[in-house]
């Protein structure tokens, strides 16, 4: 990236529009990233957290928040053909999007390792108060477990705040 000095005091253009808050829409003010590597299962319907989680605290209430997640490990167990893994993104306690729903199903009761599910969202949280974003996850057909982080994989999530 090139920088422009202005000759009168030595500040470069962007910080310059950094002291007076007019940064250019689309502009990256900030990245928070967190992994978690820890095994989880659940074997229940019912959503329980993956371990995975990051917060960030927004510099203006009209920025928004782009969430980049990979949930790795995810993992059925040998139980029920219809076995497989729901992974939903949260902001506090509110559901976003769910992003894998029935992932890794395959008709069959044998154990399968599915790999990592991913998700890209940009949000709009309307805050300057910290928020933390996290994943969870549970099992499709409520029979058996399911696993996120199989075999110590890390799992990451990074936030973005970007400038409106």
């Amino acid at each position: 990236m090139s920088v422009i000095v202005d000759g009168t005091n030595g500040v470069d253009t962007v910080q310059k529009a950094a002291l007076v808050g007019k940064l250019p829409a689309g502009t990256v003010l900030q990245v928070v990233n967190a992994t978690y590597s820890t095994s989880t299962g659940n074997s229940t319907s019912t959503y329980a957290d993956t371990g995975l989680s990051a917060s960030i605290t927004p510099s203006s209430s009209s920025n928004k928040i782009l969430i980049l997640v990979n949930q790795s490990g995810l993992y059925k167990t040998t139980g029920n053909a219809n076995n497989s893994v729901n992974v939903k993104l949260q902001r506090g306690s509110t559901d976003i999007i769910v992003f894998a729903r029935a992932y890794g199903y395959t008709n069959s009761s044998l154990d399968s390792i599915t790999g990592s599910a991913s998700c890209c969202y940009l949000d709009s949280p309307s805050t300057t108060s910290s928020i933390t974003y996290k994943t969870q996850f549970a099992n499709f057909a409520n029979s058996a477990s399911v696993t996120v982080q199989a075999n110590g994989e890390s799992s990451t999530i990074t936030l973005m705040e970007i400038a409106a």
